[in-house]
């Protein structure tokens, strides 16, 4: 008698595209375990994301402003959680596996450092080799978790995880092979990436009063929409149809779509991640990272990982402590290395 994950799986075989990820073929993992009673592999995947540390510290790691005072702003956490839904949608249309597109969404930035980007930027300069929040992200699902046992995730959750990273000026689609998630599930959380940040983030800039929506670049907006749910919809829907239109061969955009919403991703560069008021706070942050760069290495017993000195050098364990901060932590072990205390004497006053 079929288990009911099996019987999930067959699911999967007559309802899913040809070209989706199906959870019985997966390449595995690299501890093999026994199958799961109920759950497939990526449904598995995706809870183990959810309940781990590491995505619980997302919700205190900034997205592009530095604690902000308002309730509205978003964080690490909100984007992550943006990215999914917006992956899962076009996952649905398209017959993919939504679970493996969520798991991968779910863990894509769990390597971010505190202090968003530019804490990204610090960790690179001091780190021997440099610091990408992907490689990180992988780290922590293939190691640091569950006392450095890592989740065991699936060779397919991985490979998203690892490829989701478009920088500065990646591609969202259309990437060389090497730089491309091998499924389409991967590819899609990708795309879903750009969709989110770039509608929120301007959210979030014009809430803060760093731009109003008239300092958009008009014609990106003719394409893609006045407001921000306008715009995803625009990528989303363009996504869809043109993927489709490619027989799933590949996720695919329109060219007036990916050029639209390329131009909004460098006027954000330079309006909101760039610009001196909205990253002026960041300068403090660096000050704190490299600060703290420099004393956790000075007592590695006290703050960091022995088994990670031993096997991989005091570097790695710094680059560990530092990228696996909140920024409340961070600040507040900063305060508590660096800033002089108020001395209160236990003798009669005077």
């Amino acid at each position: 008698m079929a288990s009911i994950r099996e019987d999930l799986e067959i699911r999967e075989r007559t309802q899913l595209a040809p070209q989706a990820a199906k959870s019985a073929d997966s390449k595995g993992r690299v501890r093999p375990e026994p199958p799961d009673p109920i759950r497939p592999v990526f449904q598995r995947d995706r809870d183990r994301v959810i309940h781990s540390k590491a995505f619980r510290r997302l919700k205190h790691k900034t997205q592009v402003f530095f604690s902000p005072t308002g309730d509205h702003y978003r964080t690490r956490l909100t984007h992550t959680l943006e990215v999914s839904q917006i992956a899962r949608s076009i996952a649905k249309v398209l017959r993919l596996n939504e679970e493996l597109t969520e798991a991968i969404a779910l863990g894509h930035d769990l390597g971010h450092p505190p202090f968003g980007h530019a804490g990204e930027r610090v960790i690179d300069t001091l780190m021997p080799g440099g610091f990408r929040h992907y490689e990180q992200s992988l780290r922590i699902v293939d190691v640091l978790e569950h006392n450095r046992q890592g989740l065991n995730l699936t060779w397919e959750v991985r490979d998203g995880i690892a490829r989701h990273s478009k920088g500065k000026n990646g591609l969202p689609i259309g990437a060389p092979p090497e730089h491309r998630a091998s499924t389409m599930e991967g590819q899609i959380a990708r795309v879903a990436d750009i969709c989110a940040y770039i509608n929120h983030d301007i959210d979030d800039a014009v809430r803060a009063g760093i731009l109003s929506e008239g300092d958009l670049p008009k014609d990106a907006i003719q394409v893609l929409g006045g407001n921000s749910s306008q715009r995803i919809n625009t990528m989303v829907t363009d996504a869809v149809t043109q993927t489709l239109g490619a027989d799933l061969s590949e996720v695919r955009m329109s060219e007036p779509v990916l050029q639209a919403t390329l131009a909004l991703r460098s006027y954000l560069f330079e309006a909101v991640y760039e610009n001196p008021r909205a990253t002026s706070e960041f300068e403090k942050a660096s000050g704190i990272l490299g600060g703290l760069w420099d004393k956790v290495r000075q007592r590695p017993d006290h703050f960091l990982d022995p088994t990670t000195i031993e096997a991989e050098g005091l570097d790695a364990a710094a680059r560990d402590f530092l990228a696996g901060m909140t920024d409340r932590y961070a600040v507040a072990l900063f305060e508590d290395l660096f800033v002089p205390r108020s001395w209160v004497g236990l003798g009669p006053n005077v």
